[in-house]
């Protein structure tokens, strides 16, 4: 039996480049061609606010020639914000609480390995990873061993984790895991 689909959708390095070559066209994509109508929330460590967030949305939108104006307004309208440190619990609590009534949120990892167990051990602790995906973009590790370290400390710390090795386009990832009740 399928999987539901995630009920939000949660980046982390939400200002960083890879969010804007690829993660913000990506959401607009699965907006306008599969009415995703889900929370989709950004977190980082940049001093931003959400008006900030939703200006670099925008750009980069624009920046990728992305021509549908009400698709546009749809993602800027369901972008949130957070912003904090991922070694600080208050950053997440602050997720937990954006995330209001989600119950099968997607957690998109699009920071550097560094950082993959420390979000995982964060969004467990904070209640964030129940019944909730994971998404890690590549590279995950330098090598073989490294890559099954990295599983073996991420799963210690998500139970029951979904983990998905993001290969080259955030966008097909995201697509399958959220239509995975179609497949």
């Amino acid at each position: 039996m399928a999987a539901p689909p995630s009920d939000a959708i949660v980046f982390f390095g939400a200002t960083g480049d890879l969010a804007y070559k690829q993660i913000f066209p990506s959401l607009l994509g699965l907006v306008r061609d599969e009415g995703l109508n889900v929370p989709i929330i950004g977190v980082a460590k940049a001093g931003w606010n959400l008006d900030q967030l939703k200006a670099r949305a925008a750009d980069s939108l624009k920046h990728h020639n992305e021509t549908d104006p009400q698709a546009q307004r749809r993602l800027i309208d369901l972008l949130r914000y957070v912003d904090g440190d991922y070694n600080d619990p208050s950053t997440f609590a602050e997720l937990r609480q954006q995330l209001g009534e989600a119950q099968r949120p997607l957690h998109y990892l699009a920071v550097p390995p560094s950082l993959f167990t420390i979000v995982a051990e964060e969004l467990a602790k904070s209640g964030c990873a129940e019944n909730a995906r994971l998404v890690v973009e590549k590279p995950f590790g330098h090598d073989r061993e490294t890559a099954r370290t990295l599983s073996h400390l991420i799963s210690l710390a998500y139970e029951k984790i979904r983990l998905l090795a993001e290969a080259r386009d955030g966008r097909q990832e995201l697509e399958r895991v959220l239509n995975s009740r179609r497949g």
